[in-house]
């Protein structure tokens, strides 16, 4: 049955699991930044409300578990909490490996959003997959008729990279940083 696990060795969890592979994004990005995160902590007022994409999220879902089932996924993370950035930094700090992130395609896929909407919208029925190269073409025969974006690679190191749409450097930032700042409002002292 769907959501239910027959083998616990097919679990997928989100923290990055080697250097090396690619990282993807599975699902549609669109302008949704009313009351995410970014919206909270700059203040912001108004946008568009994420909305779950119900046409399209049942076939996402079956596909994304049939691809987990076959062991083609290393690591997973939705991203619907703070976006493509905030999954990414999560992934890599919880799993130790580096990233680089590149917005080119997902900025031609998205129709030319611009940076801070393709790296911080809150659209839901979105995952973040790790997958090795050997198995890119299994899992995308797996997801035949979703959206799969290819947005980085893992790579040994200590830093998230991220590369905008027209190729420049917007992040360059240690692990322990992001760590440490993503920690900040547990800290009580």
């Amino acid at each position: 049955a769907l959501g239910q696990i027959d083998d616990i060795a097919r679990a997928v969890s989100m923290d990055l699991k080697q250097p090396g592979n690619r990282l993807l994004l599975i699902g549609h990005t669109h302008n949704e930044l009313g009351g995410s995160h970014l919206a909270l902590v700059n203040s912001l007022d108004g946008g568009t409300v994420p909305r779950v994409d119900l046409d399209n999220a049942p076939g996402l879902f079956v596909s994304l578990h049939s691809a987990i089932s076959t062991g083609t996924v290393r690591s997973c993370h939705d991203l619907s909490e703070g976006g493509l950035a905030v999954s990414a930094a999560e992934m890599a700090f919880a799993g130790g490996i580096g990233v680089s992130l590149d917005l080119a395609e997902l900025a031609r896929a998205s129709g030319g959003l611009e940076n801070a909407v393709l790296l911080f919208s809150e659209s839901p029925t979105r995952f973040l997959v790790e997958i090795t190269a050997e198995c890119e073409e299994a899992f995308r025969q797996a997801m035949a008729g979703q959206p799969v974006i290819h947005v980085g690679t893992t790579h040994e190191g200590d830093r998230l990279e991220i590369h905008g749409a027209d190729g420049d450097l917007l992040v360059d930032s240690a692990l322990h940083d992001l760590k440490r700042a993503w920690q900040s409002p547990l800290d009580w002292d």
